[in-house]
């Protein structure tokens, strides 16, 4: 196994075209690759950009998503790019000869732990026993799709409009246009690809936040939310939700209150509690707080502005007495304060 690391400073040509090789190395013509992510604006982004480095190099390629798909801006994104996405229940993995992350690791999911893998490439934090042929993980970028875009560049392959509009949403989705942890690679990209996009494209998918779905539930965390002025912390349980996302949008919508620093919020969906951090992510941590705080009992972890814990409601009541909202609301803050 061969891990690439590097330092925050811009890497040369020469690094990248090595670690591009490399990759290309693990490959051969006869390969069915399946390309694995949890997919939002820069995992599809990121698979995308695998694909196209993969193009005449590999007898074929596949994207498939393990969530289900509801957030506007995922299925904006997929639509108006037309990007070929299946779905994990059509997958069969005996049809395929090498497996590939992106944006990911094998730990951050129950289904991605299932395989092994070939190749890994994610800007998340590295997680213990992480093995692969390739492995390429750099939590200094801000975005998978600004790594993704050096080895498009290093490959001299000139990005599609599709592509390099995908490969730019990605970068904007994960930094928040800038506003959350980024690095020099990252706005480095952002003005290499400026140049190929369609901007009307871009403006499509970015006004695609939420459906009429979502907003009863804005309601019910307004109605139900608790502010810690002294922490500076908004957190509410949402009770069982139609997806994620909503968890997701929320929590983005807490943190544009002014002098909050922290956003928690959590709900059911299907047999996990999900619970979203937001944090400023100057002096705090959110994907270590979410790692201390829900670790032991599920999946957890994610950067310094953002973070994300899945438990499974089995291990849940394992803990708990009962999962009423209330419960699992003081559950959630118990965890957290506890460890901040």
């Amino acid at each position: 196994m061969e891990i690439a690391r590097r330092s925050t400073s811009f890497p040369t040509a020469i690094d990248v075209s090595e670690r591009l090789n490399r990759l290309w190395d693990v490959f051969s013509g006869e390969d069915k690759v399946v390309i694995l992510i949890n997919a939002d604006p820069d995992s599809i982004a990121s698979a995308l950009a695998l694909r196209r480095l993969l193009w005449r190099r590999v007898y074929s390629s596949a994207i498939v998503c393990i969530n289900e798909l509801r957030r506007p801006d995922n299925l904006g994104m997929i639509r108006l790019l037309k990007i070929p996405l299946l779905r994990f229940e059509t997958m069969d993995p005996s049809q395929f000869t090498k497996k590939a992350i992106v944006d990911a690791q094998p730990s951050h999911h129950q289904i991605f732990s299932r395989f092994k893998y070939d190749v890994v490439i994610d800007h998340h934090p590295i997680t213990e026993g992480l093995k692969a042929a390739f492995v390429d993980v750099h939590p200094e970028y801000g975005a998978n799709a600004s790594l993704m875009t050096e080895y498009i560049r290093a490959a001299k392959i000139k990005p599609s409009v599709a592509l390099a509009t995908a490969l730019f949403c990605g970068i904007k989705a994960d930094t928040l246009n800038f506003e959350r942890w980024s690095s020099e690679e990252d706005v480095r990209a952002f003005r290499y690809l400026f140049n190929y996009v369609d901007r009307s494209l871009v403006k499509k998918i970015e006004s695609s936040e939420m459906t009429w779905g979502f907003i009863p539930y804005f309601k019910l965390a307004l109605d139900k939310m608790r502010v810690n002025k002294r922490k500076k912390m908004i957190s509410v349980h949402l009770g069982k939700v139609i997806s994620p996302d909503i968890c997701v949008s929320i929590a983005d919508f807490f943190m544009r209150i002014h002098d909050v620093s922290w956003s928690i919020v959590s709900g059911i969906h299907g047999e996990k509690l999900i619970v979203i951090l937001r944090s400023e992510g100057y002096r705090k941590d959110a994907g270590k707080l979410a790692a201390l705080a829900f670790g032991a009992s599920g999946h957890a972890g994610g950067h310094k502005a953002m973070a994300r814990a899945e438990i499974s409601v089995k291990n849940l009541q394992a803990i708990l007495k009962n999962l009423d909202a209330e419960t699992i609301d003081r559950f959630v803050r118990g965890r957290v304060e506890g460890k901040r």
